[in-house]
């Protein structure tokens, strides 16, 4: 039994997917399944139980004998949430929770934290643990996954296996229910449906361009692989940076979901809100050599590969993963 927290998600839903292509259905899946948007992320998948997410920590003890690994992708992954109680709940508190059941009953543990945690990059994008404490996150998200990959370091009593991977910018399908907090491949895919256009961010950053922003995004389908592979790996424990290990501009994001769709750029620039200007970034990019160096060397999609990809196969038909 393989468990998957956060499993009506965006990349919850796409590993279950991935474990199913795999040959594994005997799953649990775990979340709030109150959101029929994010449900319809579990049609056509092969599990064996739903388990809403208020009750399963206690269902652990009952069930950990047949547990072989859990996956703790659920968050809240909002980064414009400022109630920061609902962050330590959800993020750092149940996470702990998590952690300790898996502590106690001997299981294998790979859970999800974030580049959020890397803030403006004053320490750069390294993910070497000795840095973690010094990490400036922009936002309350971004706190709450650090204070729990400090939180984790800091324990004396670890699972037997057990991994944090900070996501880069991850898309692909299945973010359909995510409004706002979508991928920007995915609202420049529908502003360009809609309005033949797309409006980028101006800089207001002397020497960078406009468009010129940089990120390290990240295919979904690569994220999967590695989350495959750290299940069947069980060694090497620790935090990781899971990006492509390349940052590409937005202008380069945008011309590339244009030429997807068949259509010729038309990009234009408008001003960057003043309430997120000062903590704006202009620049990610993981160092990869961690993974790599714990036998990790499938190449990842390109971002020309990726987008094709997620483009012509899931967006413009309307297909799930």
């Amino acid at each position: 039994m393989i468990i998957i927290t956060g499993a009506a998600g965006f990349i919850g839903s796409c590993l279950i997917h991935k474990l199913n292509s795999e040959g594994y259905t005997d799953l649990v899946l775990v979340d709030d399944f109150s959101d029929a948007a994010k449900n319809k992320n579990l049609d056509n998948k092969k599990f064996t139980l739903k388990v809403d997410r208020e009750d399963f920590i206690a269902w652990i003890p009952q069930h950990q004998l047949h547990i072989q690994f859990v996956f703790h992708i659920g968050a809240r992954t909002d980064t414009t949430e400022f109630d920061r109680s609902v962050l330590d709940k959800l993020n750092l508190d149940y996470t702990k929770e998590v952690w300790n059941a898996c502590v106690e009953f001997g299981l294998p543990l790979v859970y999800a934290s974030s580049a959020a945690t890397y803030g403006l990059g004053e320490e750069g994008y390294d993910d070497d643990e000795q840095k973690i404490p010094l990490l400036k996150p922009l936002n309350p998200y971004g706190d709450s996954k650090n204070d729990f990959d400090i939180w984790a370091l800091q324990q004396e009593k670890k699972p037997y296996f057990w991994a944090g991977l900070k996501f880069f910018n991850v898309y692909g399908p299945n973010e359909y229910h995510k409004a706002r907090m979508a991928s920007v491949i995915f609202h420049t895919f529908n502003r360009i449906r809609e309005t033949g256009e797309m409006k980028l961010f101006q800089s207001h950053k002397p020497g960078i361009a406009d468009g010129e922003q940089q990120r390290d995004f990240v295919y979904v389908k690569d994220v999967l692989d590695v989350l495959y592979f750290l299940m069947h790996h069980r060694k090497d424990c620790g935090i990781y940076n899971l990006g492509s290990g390349k940052a590409r501009t937005f202008r380069d994001l945008a011309s590339l979901t244009f030429n997807a769709m068949g259509l010729e750029p038309r990009i234009s620039f408008i001003p960057t809100p003043e309430d997120i200007r000062d903590k704006y970034q202009y620049f990610t990019e993981a160092t990869m050599d961690k993974l790599a160096s714990i036998g990790y060397h499938k190449p990842f999609h390109t971002l020309e590969e990726g987008i094709s990809d997620y483009v012509k196969n899931y967006l413009t038909p309307g297909r799930y993963l």
